[in-house]
C-alpha cells in the first residue's frame, strides 16, 4: 500500500532535518505533532535542493538541478514520486494547496546559485532571499494556519520578514563560506574585503527590523505553531547577538555557531515564556 511508502517518506525527511539542522529539528520538535511531519517534509525538499548547490561541488550540479526539478514537477502532477523527499514534498503541497509560484520562486534562487556569484543591486538581493526564504517562510505559514486563509493573508508580511531576517543571519554568519568556498556575495553595496564595522552595522539594524516584524506575526500564530516558531525566532536572536558583539574583520575569519547548550538555554527561557504568555 502507498500509505507505508509515505509513512516512510515522511521518516526520511524527518532525518533530512535532524541530520542537516540540530537547531531546526530542535523548534520543529516543538511544533504541535499535527503540524510536525508537514513542515519536516517542507524542510527535506529545501534542503536537497540547496544541497546540490552548495555541496556536491564533485558532480554536475546543473544536471542534478535539473534532475531533481524534473521530478518534482512530476511528483506535484502525478501526487507520486519514488523519491520519498519528494513523495512527502507533495503529500504536503497537495495537503495545505501551497502555491506553486512559491515553489518556482524557490527553484530560481536555486538555480540562481549556480552561477550568479554576486549581487549588485538590491532587486536581485530581495529576489533570491524571496526565492530561498521567504516563500518557504510562506509555506510553512500555511501550514500553520491549516487552511485560515484570512489568518494567512494577515500574517504574510510577517512570515516573510521573518524568513528573510532568518536568511540574512545566515549570510553574515557564512561569510568566509560563502566567500572563499562558494565565491559568493550576497549583500549589495558591500566590499568584503575591506568589510567594517559600518557595513555590519548596517546589515545588523536590516535584521533587526525583520525580527521586529517578523515577532508581530508569532505573536499572533495558532498555539500548535506559536513556541515551535518562537524557538526558532530566538535562537537566531541569540546568533545575531553573538555577531553584533563579533568585530567586523573577526566575523570573515570564522562562522558564528550556538552550542549546544546555549541552545538548550534557549529552548528552556522561550518555553518559560511562553508558559507564563510573556512573549
Amino acid at each position: 500500500m502507498k500509505t507505508i511508502f509515505d509513512i516512510l517518506s515522511n521518516e526520511c525527511s524527518k532525518l533530512v532535518t535532524v541530520s542537516y539542522s540540530t537547531s531546526f529539528s530542535l523548534a520543529t520538535k516543538m511544533l504541535d505533532v499535527s503540524i510536525r511531519k508537514d513542515i519536516y517534509n517542507i524542510y527535506g525538499f529545501v534542503r536537497f535542493a540547496d544541497e546540490i548547490v552548495d555541496s556536491f561541488h564533485l558532480y554536475k550540479k546543473e544536471e542534478l538541478l535539473d534532475r531533481f526539478e524534473n521530478d518534482l514537477y512530476h511528483a506535484l502532477d502525478h501526487k507520486i514520486s519514488l523519491n520519498p523527499i519528494l513523495n512527502s514534498f507533495q503529500n504536503t503541497f497537495h495537503s495545505y494547496q501551497l502555491d506553486i509560484e512559491h515553489v518556482k520562486a524557490f527553484m530560481k534562487s536555486m538555480r540562481w546559485d549556480l552561477h550568479k556569484k554576486k549581487y549588485l543591486t538590491k532587486e536581485d538581493y530581495k529576489e533570491y532571499i524571496y526565492g530561498s526564504a521567504d516563500v518557504v517562510g510562506l509555506m510553512c505559514l500555511k501550514v500553520f494556519v491549516k487552511g485560515n486563509l484570512a489568518l494567512y493573508n494577515e500574517l504574510k508580511e510577517s512570515a516573510m520578514s521573518l524568513g528573510s531576517g532568518f536568511q540574512k543571519v545566515n549570510f553574515l554568519r557564512d561569510l568566509k563560506a560563502d566567500q572563499e568556498g562558494l565565491e559568493r556575495s550576497y549583500f549589495p553595496g558591500t566590499d568584503l574585503k575591506n568589510f567594517n564595522e559600518l557595513s555590519k552595522n548596517l546589515i545588523i539594524k536590516e535584521i533587526e527590523n525583520d525580527f521586529e516584524a517578523g515577532m508581530k506575526g508569532i505573536l499572533k500564530l495558532p498555539k500548535e505553531a506559536q513556541f515551535g516558531v518562537y524557538t526558532a525566532y530566538k535562537y537566531y536572536y541569540q546568533l545575531l547577538l553573538k555577531l553584533k558583539k563579533i568585530p567586523s574583520c573577526d566575523i570573515k575569519e570564522s562562522r558564528v555557531r550556538v552550542p549546544n547548550y546555549q541552545k538548550l538555554s534557549v529552548l528552556a527561557q522561550s518555553y518559560l515564556n511562553y508558559r507564563l504568555n510573556l512573549l
